[in-house]
């Protein structure tokens, strides 16, 4: 390679003509016909060859004839169908070099500039050959086909960029936005890469288009997509991430129809024992329709006979059926301030395997004898036929707590009961719930429910009994089941239930995590030698699964074996992890909604602990924690109660931030 050589090399995607100014240790100085003056290597060369310009000739000169040359070999390139070549040369699959090629495309006399506007074709069309310096390799039909799939993919991308970005700019300056039909794949591009940012499939082409569109990605995206009717402002987008169906396929509906429909007929004999002479009541919240449990108390003198009674839900569906599989797949119902999302249809929820009031129903009943003074002598637990008599709500119950003589025998059995869980170290945390109630016009409501009211305290407590006597009997059965069980608390703040706020905060915190196992083991947190749940089979399906292995132990179906039960826990982790995750962001969007019309109220907080750069306080008339930053002069301690000033909340974002004040 000599000073005046005229060379090409590709830079940008383009092959650029020039003329060597100087060598020096295999490093190259062109000059360009573009008239730049680079230094490259000498193995960037997409192509050299003997012609010469002479260097005296002047640079503009230079540059002048390197853009003929250029001219030239570009309009040699229409000679070349490398289609055609290819069709030809494919099926030797063997490297062919530039002078053979070169003589393939111009067979007469071919020169500098023809080997030059081969290379450029070949660069041009790289679907049917490999190139390589100054070869080329044809490539396989499939692959040629796979490359001409991508070009089409690529341009197609580069297409909804354009058009995508154009359209959706138009969208921003429309207050009147519909959703065409020829652009719902950009708004579904654009729905993904909203809901699951970077690992959206589609997040470099939402990101691309919208750049083109200028809207920002972190702060408008939301807003593009109500504008555009595919989210309400207030959408719950974790049904999306989490692929939550919120309502039934056409076949599971069919079958609970089918199922609602049948004549009902239900037969007294060995196996069931007819308790329609008992009095029943459910007791729930205001808004319940799904009645799963239902409880009855005699005085019989001497001792009590408390009942607790469970609607069967095994009688009416199968395991396998394939309303028991949808069940699985959701594994649980979902309550949310503004959505239920049930787990079973309300053909059945509702109706069919509901204990509704005056409606003869199967159960399972947990009979419980206990002495005047409240202590169990003995139980049993039966297949039963029940009717309800009275539906209650907790504030009824709260109502009549003083004056029903039933209502003071279940508080003072309910109280034992915790008690005794006491004595055998229990961990009582006592914190009130916050209930967030969204009425039609979005108006939200938030108020503090009292877990120790009467009625909420006795129906918690006797839940609690039920679940450990079944848990008992399926042990003493030496049946599998999902037993939940754990281990003592890393550290105890306080004594029985006398706990401030704060402790019973913190407490929560040291308790350790339950788990699941088909053999009973202690329960710490509740005082229990064994614990399963089972009194909601309506609503939860590890409640469902234990209720048919009681079914199973009473002569009422097949039992499943440790592998099944081992099988369900494993089935339903990810889908409880989503459920619990749905409840506690929906809860914290629609309090912190409610908090963004409070902004420049004061509230009381108590500082939970000290971080590095903050407090974690309490907001405790919400029980909503938040950053508080640290203030110089100002020394807070665990316990604390101050007054803070909320200075910010977006229910979107899940951002809360307050100041002292």
């Amino acid at each position: 390679m000599k000073s005046g050589n005229v060379v090409e090399y590709i830079d940008s995607k383009k092959i650029i003509c020039a003329v060597v100014l100087e060598v020096k240790n295999h490093r190259l100085r062109l000059l360009t016909e573009t008239n730049r003056e680079v230094n490259l290597s000498a193995s960037r060369l997409s192509h050299k060859c003997e012609m010469r310009l002479d260097p005296s000739m002047g640079r503009s000169t230079m540059v002048s004839t390197l853009k003929e040359i250029a001219g030239r070999r570009n309009a040699l390139i229409s000679h070349i169908n490398v289609k055609e070549l290819w069709e030809v040369l494919n099926t030797e699959q063997e490297w062919i070099d530039l002078d053979t090629m070169t003589g393939f495309c111009f067979p007469e006399s071919p020169s500098y500039d023809h080997e030059s506007a081969v290379v450029r074709a070949f660069f041009t069309n790289r679907f049917y050959f490999k190139f390589n310096h100054d070869r080329f390799f044809p490539n396989t039909e499939d692959q040629v086909k796979q490359k001409i799939a991508q070009e089409r993919e690529i341009a197609r991308r580069n297409r909804m960029i354009e058009e995508g970005g154009e359209w959706l700019k138009n969208v921003l300056n429309d207050n009147h936005s519909s959703q065409p039909e020829n652009k719902r794949q950009i708004v579904n591009i654009l729905k993904s890469f909203y809901l699951f940012g970077k690992e959206s499939k589609d997040y470099n082409l939402g990101k691309a288009v919208l750049a083109k569109a200028s809207i920002d990605p972190d702060e408008e995206v939301f807003k593009v997509l109500v504008k555009l009717n595919v989210f309400d402002k207030n959408e719950n987008t974790d049904l999306y991430k989490y692929k939550v169906e919120t309502s039934f396929p056409d076949r599971v509906m069919e079958r609970a129809t089918e199922l609602a429909g049948l004549p009902q007929e239900f037969s007294y004999n060995s196996l069931r024992k007819d308790l329609t002479m008992l009095s029943l009541m459910t007791i729930d919240g205001q808004s319940t329709l799904d009645f799963d449990d239902a409880i009855s108390i005699e005085d019989h003198g001497d001792h009590y006979n408390l009942g607790i009674h469970i609607i069967d839900v095994g009688h009416f569906i199968k395991k396998g059926d394939i309303i028991d599989q949808e069940a699985m797949a959701r594994a649980s119902s979902i309550y949310m301030p503004d959505q239920k999302i049930p787990m079973l249809p309300a053909y059945l929820a509702e109706n069919l395997c509901s204990l509704k009031a005056g409606q003869l129903r199967p159960a399972i009943s947990i009979m419980v004898n206990l002495s005047r003074s409240c202590e169990i002598i003995d139980y049993e637990i039966i297949p039963s036929l029940i009717r309800v008599e009275q539906q209650y709500t907790y504030y009824d119950v709260n109502i009549i707590a003083q004056d029903s003589k039933e209502i003071i025998i279940l508080r003072d059995i309910a109280e034992q009961f915790r008690q005794n869980r006491m004595a055998a170290g229990a961990v009582q945390i006592t914190l009130p719930d916050i209930n967030v109630w969204i009425d039609e016009d979005s108006e939200i409501t938030v108020s503090r429910i009292n877990r120790e009211s009467p009625g909420r305290m006795l129906v918690s407590e006797i839940m609690i009994m039920a679940n450990w006597l079944m848990a008992k009997f399926l042990a003493e059965h030496s049946a599998p089941a999902i037993y939940r069980s754990q281990t003592a608390p890393r550290e105890r703040l306080y004594k029985g239930t006398e706990g401030s706020l704060f402790q019973n905060c913190m407490q929560r915190r040291l308790l350790s995590r339950f788990v699941l196992n088909p053999e009973p083991e202690h329960h710490s947190g509740l005082g229990l030698d064994a614990y399963i749940t089972a009194t909601s089979p309506i609503r939860k399906y590890f409640d469902l699964a234990t209720q048919r292995q009681i079914r199973a132990v009473l002569g009422l179906e097949t039992p499943s074996t440790m592998e099944e039960i081992n099988n369900i826990i494993q089935l339903l982790e990810q889908p409880m992890s989503c459920v619990l995750k749905l409840q506690f962001n929906r809860h914290r969007y629609w309090l912190l909604k409610y908090l963004e019309k409070r902004i420049g109220q004061k509230e009381e907080a108590v500082v939970l602990y000290k971080k590095r750069n903050n407090y974690q306080i309490l907001l405790s008339e919400y029980m909503i924690e938040c950053d508080l930053p640290l203030f110089s002069g100002i020394d807070l301690k665990p316990e604390d109660l101050i007054q803070i000033t909320i200075q910010h909340a977006d229910a979107r974002k899940n951002v809360l931030s307050v100041f002292m004040g």
